[in-house]
């Protein structure tokens, strides 16, 4: 991941933290959901200057796809 885009890998992670969380899916729950570990998630929801991991294009479309979300929703101000 680009140091450059740090702030926008946080901001994305904070929305799917936030959109796991209000279907009710633990980082451990949606791990297994998406057919990652706990490990990778809660790499990609980190949030607290730990070490923020990124996405393919492919993982973010499946994460939408499990919280039946529209994957655009990560990308917009609401």
């Amino acid at each position: 991941m680009s140091e450059e885009f740090r702030e926008r890998y946080q901001v994305l992670g904070l929305k799917i933290a936030y959109y796991r969380k209000r279907r009710g899916y633990t980082q451990e729950q949606f791990a297994e959901l998406i057919g990652k570990s706990w490990s990778f998630v809660s790499q990609i929801e980190a949030n607290n200057g730990a070490k923020v991991k990124g996405v393919s294009l492919n993982t973010l479309f499946t994460i939408a796809d499990k919280l039946d979300v529209p994957v655009e929703k990560f990308f917009t101000d609401d």
